[in-house]
């Protein structure tokens, strides 16, 4: 037997002295500790900004045949061979080192079968004919009951044992389904229960890595890298809510957003080809009674799609009045910007990058040129600081036309004339690098630039919607799960899609409704806008050439459901930011997978078509073609039925009716909910009043209020109320009062009857008149 090393202890940093290569262990809390080998990659962390590392008590220990670094939460153990094992405080397994060998798929294919395979039109997976190693690997044990969540919006299925993923954002126009190894986003933190215990994993690495997730052999699941150090945390907790929170903790959390970016936003690419076009959706929808807060320009309203341009030869000469006409109107504009920059050296955005050389070069030091929209356009070199602040500025085109936040897109960043080559020159922040590394985090870095522009020049919550991220992206920016397509099996994605985004730190998430690509029919667009109408980002969005997919495209009954269901989302406004309230704390996501509140329950571990909005809600969609009815799984509790006030216990499956017009919806019995007002558009203007809704005999609730669109609430100028319905009897306290005006009125609607409160000033609270 091999010998333990030699170790020195620096502050919370243990360095083991294996040969080759020493190994760090660094204690940042009780439930986060890093394990870190320099293999000579050099550079800041992306996901991670500021000192993390809190004052913790830890001991390190040998124990014969072991170390044990030992917190009040975590047991890492270390032993000769190099293997690292993490386990909960109670001595459970979370994280173990796998101490076989790795086993291919297939082991008899060799390279003339390989070919022959290739020649059909099939792909071979690595793992049947090679190790894929990379650069590095670490194997970890699978127990048999052990699922594994999270790398962010990945196809397929909430719990990804079994299936296997790539890091390398891409832009692939393929009908995307559960096989697609890498999408839009790299996030590499997994989550997993392993019987039925808590942890997580992030690698900090922004290189291509690779993720099997048991493919390979159920016993074992293994990450591994091209290139860098190996940085990963273990992240322990006593449930998935806390792994999530201190995952959070790590890489940030989703600041508050501004309220209005919570409501209805309706676009097409196209819409912005003309200002008539865009008018017709502003008047369609007042005249179809539809509630809309935003309306987004995809790449038709810029000048020969250079970015911070604006035709106006389609605006009649004056977008910025125009965009204030919707404004008064309570329709925001949300216009597009790509990271591509027409080259063109007249255009000033491409001659200021070429004379400043803020643009990626070619080895030889050339400005490296591929195809975008523009046709030949130059890259901006994110990675560095000059750059981004550079963008950041040039965002002031925007925003002095009024515009209400900037979605990028095409930031993966994706080319049309091949991929962009690995050496191609990048910057890691001051130094140089290659696409090779900074590839990943090329629309984090946008992201970064663009929210920052937006704070300085706006003075609010900056709205930044992003196609590509890594992991903290979350930080800066919304995300949607890129170009989907009007198919079933995109509704039945979005789903896990964006539960697993909101466990990898992403609450402020949507997907496409209706689908991008292809085209939708009444039946589908009907139910995509029920099972999405609790998702953050609620957007409608098609692809030029496709049939049209407003929400009156389709006449009866499709145009009265999908008014319903809009004036349903506007009433549970005020629930939905007081998650976002409680998320900026947490971290934990709004829209989430059964198993995040109810992780002990067997049953919830791998349900893909049910989930839950914040503790109290849960939403049943049917995500099937002709389906009226469906099998629901309610948890532990019991479940009141929105519709019909139908109370159920919990722990069961239910047969429920779910004619085209129903979303199966369940309150947690006892449950005191906020519901905003009937409204066209969220007012900038402050409520003055607040209604609650009692589900049940019973409840207390905590709400927050602020102005909704600035920063003042980081200083205090916010209300907290807490809400209380007990024996009948209503009760309203002022937790905080550092906003005005506060609620004049609050109305508690109970199963029979309401009561309501007024302010009064001289006591500071609520009292009956």
């Amino acid at each position: 037997m091999s010998e333990l090393p030699q170790y020195k202890q620096a502050n919370q940093t243990v360095t083991f002295d294996y040969p080759e290569h020493p190994l760090q262990v660094t204690v940042l809390t009780d439930a986060i500790v890093r394990i870190f080998e320099d293999r000579g990659e050099k550079g800041q962390s992306y996901a991670i900004e500021g000192n993390k590392e809190t004052k913790t008590a830890y001991t390190v220990t040998d124990a014969g045949d072991h170390y044990e670094v030992k917190t009040a939460a975590l047991t890492i153990k270390l032993d000769a061979d190099r293997h690292v094992d993490a386990y909960d405080q109670n001595g459970n397994a979370l994280v173990t080192d796998y101490r076989g060998k790795r086993q291919l798929l297939d082991k008899g294919i060799d390279k003339v079968h390989e070919r022959l395979v290739k020649a059909e039109g099939h792909s071979v997976s690595k793992s049947t004919v090679s190790s894929d190693t990379g650069f590095f690997e670490l194997i970890k044990s699978l127990a048999p009951d052990e699922h594994l969540y999270g790398l962010g919006d990945k196809t397929g299925y909430l719990d990804k044992r079994g299936f296997e993923y790539d890091n390398w954002n891409a832009d692939n126009p393929q009908p995307q389904l559960e096989h697609f190894k890498n999408l839009y986003k790299s996030i590499p933190v997994m989550l997993g229960l392993k019987n039925g215990h808590p942890f997580g994993l992030f690698f900090d690495n922004t290189y291509k890595a690779h993720f099997d997730m048991g493919k390979e052999n159920p016993n074992y699941y293994f990450y591994s890298a091209v290139e860098g150090n190996l940085d990963y945390y273990i992240l322990g907790g006593s449930s998935l809510k806390d792994v999530v929170t201190n995952y959070t903790y790590l890489t940030g959390r989703v600041p508050l957003p501004q309220k209005w970016t919570l409501g209805y936003q309706q676009s097409r690419w196209g819409y912005s080809a003309s200002q008539k076009q865009v008018q017709d959706i502003a008047d369609g929808l007042k005249k179809y009674d539809l509630p809309c807060d935003a309306i987004h320009f995809d790449v038709d309203y810029m000048d020969g799609y250079r970015v911070f341009t604006w035709d106006k030869n389609k605006f009649e000469g004056d977008p910025k009045a125009f965009v204030a006409k919707l404004k008064n109107r309570g329709i925001k504009v949300i216009p597009i910007i790509d990271p591509g920059v027409k080259k063109d050296p007249d255009y000033k955005t491409y001659a200021e990058g070429v004379k400043h050389d803020y643009f990626v070069k070619t080895p030889d030091n050339k400005v490296y040129i591929n195809k975008v929209w523009p046709g030949d356009s130059a890259f901006p070199d994110f990675g560095r600081p000059e750059v981004r602040k550079w963008w950041a500025n040039n965002n002031k085109f925007l925003t002095d036309n009024g515009v209400g936040g900037v979605w990028i897109d095409m930031n993966e960043p994706a080319s049309f004339e091949g991929d962009i080559p690995d050496d191609t020159v990048f910057s890691d922040q001051e130094n140089p690098s290659t696409h090779k590394k900074m590839h990943n985090v090329y629309g984090h870095n946008m992201a970064k630039a663009t929210y920052t522009g937006l704070k300085e020049q706006q003075g609010r919550r900056p709205y930044v919607i992003t196609r590509a991220a890594y992991a903290g992206t979350q930080k800066y920016a919304t995300v949607w799960t890129g170009d989907n397509r009007s198919i079933w099996p995109h509704i039945q994605m979005m789903i896990p899609q964006i539960c697993n985004l909101g466990m990898s730190g992403f609450s402020f998430v949507g997907t496409d409704i209706g689908g991008f690509a292809s085209d939708t029919n009444a039946e589908l667009l009907t139910r995509w806008i029920e099972a999405a109408i609790f998702s953050p980002l609620l957007r409608n969005h098609a692809a030029m050439g496709t049939r049209h997919q407003e929400p009156w495209s389709f006449g009866e009954p499709t145009l009265s459901i999908y008014r319903k269901y809009l004036k349903l989302r506007y009433h549970f406004i005020p629930y939905l930011y007081d998650l976002f309230a409680q998320e900026s704390q947490n971290g934990l996501p709004i829209m989430r997978p059964l198993v995040l509140n109810y992780d002990d329950d067997p049953r919830t571990r791998d349900l893909n078509d049910e989930f839950m909005v914040g503790d109290d809600i849960l939403v049943a969609p049917i995500v099937e073609k002709s389906k009226i009815k469906r099998l629901v799984y309610l948890p532990a509790g019991k479940w009141i039925d929105f519709w019909n006030n139908r109370e159920y216990d919990g722990q069961q499956d239910i047969v429920v009716d779910a004619p085209l017009d129903k979303l199966p919806l369940f309150i947690k019995a006892n449950t005191l909910l906020p519901w905003g007002p009937s409204v066209d558009h969220i007012s900038e203007e402050p409520d003055t009043a607040m209604t609650f809704k009692l589900f049940g005999n019973e409840g207390t609730y905590e709400h927050y209020q602020d102005d909704g669109l600035d920063f003042n609430y980081q200083n205090g100028e916010f209300n907290r109320y807490e809400v209380t319905v007990k024996d009948g009897e209503v009760a309203v306290n002022l937790l905080h009062h550092g906003f005005e005006p506060a609620y004049q009125t609050i109305t508690v609607d109970l199963p029979d009857s309401s009561v309501t409160l007024h302010y009064d000033t001289a006591s500071d609270g609520y009292v009956l008149k």
